[in-house]
């Protein structure tokens, strides 16, 4: 039988401060979830992309937005504006930015992690 687990990221497994974001991931054995907040003026192609390596952001999310918003566009074209409430599902190969003056606050499921 499996037992309950309760967890809080207040006390993460792993917490980051890229440029302009804070990340928070806690893990459930083999499942991680991350609070990413990304601060006013974030930009992935501007603020990760020299860390990364990458022109865009490589990573694939799925994600819930809890406050905020932000702008993504795909390097094979499209975009689409993200908001609170609103879930989503980002492929590889993307730019993002925070929209206007409140952080954009997301639950990561699994895509805002390093691989083990």
């Amino acid at each position: 039988m499996a037992n309950m687990e309760k967890r809080s990221f207040d006390v993460p497994d792993e917490r980051r401060t890229p440029p302009r974001a804070e990340v928070a991931s806690v893990k459930f054995g083999d499942r991680v979830v991350s609070r990413v907040t990304y601060f006013p003026g974030f930009r992935w192609s501007t603020d990760m992309a020299p860390v990364a390596g990458t022109a865009l952001c490589q990573g694939d999310h799925f994600l819930y937005v809890v406050s905020g918003r932000c702008h993504v566009t795909m390097a094979g074209g499209g975009e689409a504006d993200f908001g609170p409430g609103d879930l989503g599902v980002i492929p590889a190969g993307h730019d993002a930015w925070v929209v206007g003056d409140e952080p954009f606050v997301t639950l990561d499921y699994g895509g805002a992690v390093r691989p083990a």
